[in-house]
């Protein structure tokens, strides 16, 4: 559904976006993330046909963003950084007239809008001007606007900013559910949790170039290695990691607790649990310490700058 190959713009001698290259699926949601500047709302103006790239190509819904712009626009839903909100309209009439625009008849246009308010909370705000939105609300009709058409592909930009926790449930659970029909999503956002819990595939980009691109899981042991396991039990450990240490590499250990890291926990787990239980000893838990998209982002970030700064290369 997006498609882009070494995707670049330049302004004279400012690299923007260099040469990136994306691959989203049909039921996917990527999440493309960095630092403000690294080049995430660029890329996003060129999927959109906003922007037209320096050099490379790319393709959203099938069209290609260069020599077919009108079909992309009818074809994606995007959310930006500034809503462009006429604010002395009232809501029906803002989405009434971008239902025009999309070519919606009013009977479908209405509903779709009647039905979008309600799933985003802002049915008891009909009859307001925008002017009188809360930041949360406005970003809430701004992406009622965006999925307005039912497009097939959706591009927003920090989806769920400004908007209270229990607003911001209401966005992610939508993505999800519109995922599952088949809708490709790219999402940059700075809120490394969320990204975390929606995305399929997860780029990260810094200085106009991606740096690493992936799923969480791949991310993640590429950064710390095979999962770290920590086994508590019940009493002391009485020598335990010695017992052990035929089957795991035991890392650090406590009165009670152990950790190792383990490449095939589906085959290690269950024969150390059955030698613990041997030696007669009861378990207490045994599970993965769960590391986080924000460890992960800030060390592949930090690897980045120092390669850059051992090459001397500065843009």
């Amino acid at each position: 559904m997006i498609e882009a190959f070494e995707l670049s713009k330049s302004y004279d001698d400012f690299i923007a976006v260099d040469t990136v290259n994306l691959n989203v699926p049909a039921g996917t949601v990527f999440a493309l993330l960095g630092p403000n500047g690294a080049g995430k709302t660029t890329t996003v103006r060129m999927l959109t046909s906003i922007l037209a790239p320096t050099s490379g190509s790319a393709r959203v819904a099938g069209y290609d963003v260069t020599r077919q712009p009108e079909q992309v626009r009818a074809h994606v839903g995007v959310l930006t950084e500034q809503h462009g909100l006429y604010e002395r309209m009232k809501a029906l009439e803002y989405l009434e007239f971008f239902g025009r625009v999309y070519g919606l008849g009013p009977a479908e246009r209405k509903r779709r809008a009647l039905s979008l308010m309600e799933r985003f909370g802002l049915e008891d705000a009909l009859d307001k001007r925008l002017g009188e939105y809360s930041k949360g609300m406005k970003q809430k009709l701004a992406l009622t606007r965006a999925m307005l058409h039912n497009p097939p592909v959706l591009l927003l930009d920090e989806p769920t900013s400004a908007m209270d926790p229990q607003s911001a449930r209401q966005v992610r659970d939508a993505v999800i559910e519109l995922q599952r029909d088949a809708r490709a999503f790219l999402i940059t956002t700075h809120n490394l949790s969320e990204a975390q819990e929606l995305a399929h595939h997860i780029a990260i980009i810094r200085r106009g170039r991606i740096i690493a691109s992936g799923s969480f899981e791949t991310l993640s042991q590429r950064i710390a290695g095979d999962p770290l396991m920590e086994l508590r039990i019940v009493g002391e450990m009485n020598g335990l990691a010695n017992d052990v240490a035929d089957l795991v590499t035991v890392e650090a250990s406590g009165k009670d607790w152990l950790r190792y890291r383990v490449r095939e926990p589906q085959v290690v787990n269950p024969a150390l649990v059955r030698r613990v239980t041997d030696l007669g000893l009861q378990i207490l838990t045994l599970a993965p310490l769960s590391r986080t998209l924000e460890e992960v982002y800030l060390q592949i970030m930090h690897e980045d700058e120092t390669k850059e700064n051992a090459n001397g290369n500065y843009r």
